[in-house]
């Protein structure tokens, strides 16, 4: 990894990526490591400018691995590329292959480490700390009113909380929206509630993400629970019910109707 220093704006903290975890965590990585030095450097035989970088995905795959329960967790190459492919769109990045990995060039590198972007005027500063109380009231009470994902002091009142598609909890709700629909036509539900209730699941009820996981599709073929659970709610519910019967089922109670090595690749499942 490069050592050494580079400069980012506070503006980054305001900016749509900043509530990407994925999206931020590569392309920050990928901003960091760029060539710093105006000169460039040589790697591999090949030339880089400043604010380039050469990585493969299989290695950012590798540098981008987190942990969670004790245990590292990587992102997968899928989920890297399609990422990457947004950057892209945003024009915050370009890309090239070559033979020794992708080729990251960050655009408007010089722009971000340029003091100049950063510089206010003293009449700006001015400006900025004579607000009044009464304008810092009004962007106070706007900032309660549109956040989505903090609990309010005040009332108690838990707002809603908005899921990463890539989060595990996320992708148990669409694999459950799946098997639901299997059998049923229901209309388009709010995933990030159903996305939070099996995150309840986990962290307060102590379900473990691989168990839960194996619960909704094995829902999906029985021939009673496929009646019955048709929302993160109800499979809460009817949890240790439902453990129960699948660890001792009843030969008659087993359906056909899904097949999860067929209808589910679970290399793509979280758990």
């Amino acid at each position: 990894m490069v050592k050494g220093a580079f400069q980012t704006s506070r503006e980054i903290f305001e900016n749509p990526i900043w509530t990407d975890v994925v999206k931020f965590r590569i392309f920050f990585y990928i901003y960091g490591n760029a060539v710093f030095a105006k000169e460039g450097t040589n790697i591999a035989g090949i030339h880089l400018n400043r604010g380039q970088y050469l990585r493969s995905y299989r290695n950012l795959q590798n540098d981008l691995a987190y942990m969670e329960k004790r245990a590292f967790k990587y992102y997968s190459l899928n989920t890297i590329k399609s990422k990457i492919e947004q950057l892209v769109k945003e024009n915050r990045i370009e890309i090239e292959t070559t033979d020794y990995g992708t080729l990251f060039t960050v655009l408007n590198y010089e722009e971000y480490q340029g003091f100049e972007r950063y510089t206010k005027t003293i009449s700006e500063q001015q400006q900025n700390s004579n607000r009044t109380a009464s304008e810092q009231q009004q962007n106070n009470n706007k900032n309660v009113n549109n956040d989505k994902n903090v609990k309010d002091s005040t009332s108690g009142k838990r707002q809603k909380r908005v899921y990463a598609d890539d989060d595990p909890c996320k992708i148990l709700s669409n694999t459950l929206l799946k098997v639901i629909r299997k059998n049923h036509e229901i209309k388009e539900p709010d995933l990030d509630k159903w996305a939070n209730t099996i995150r309840l699941m986990i962290e307060k009820d102590k379900r473990p993400g691989k168990d839960i996981q194996e619960l909704i599709v094995w829902s999906g073929e029985d021939d009673f629970w496929y009646k019955n659970i048709l929302s993160a709610d109800s499979l809460r519910k009817h949890y240790d019910k439902m453990m129960a019967q699948k660890k001792h089922p009843m030969k008659k109670n087993i359906g056909q109707r899904l097949k999860s090595e067929e209808d589910y690749d679970y290399n793509k499942l979280p758990f």
